[in-house]
């Protein structure tokens, strides 16, 4: 979970500094993985 959630703040400020297409390439995934713990999937 910790790494995810690095994964996930690397890439909102990748997406705030460089480029928003590192938002959907990096954050939506690790955003995604978070969801799938929390649920239990």
């Amino acid at each position: 979970m910790f790494f995810l959630l690095c994964v996930a703040i690397a890439g909102l400020y990748g997406a705030a500094t460089v480029g928003r297409k590192i938002l959907f390439i990096q954050t939506v995934p690790a955003a995604l993985a978070i969801v799938a713990l929390w649920l239990g999937l």
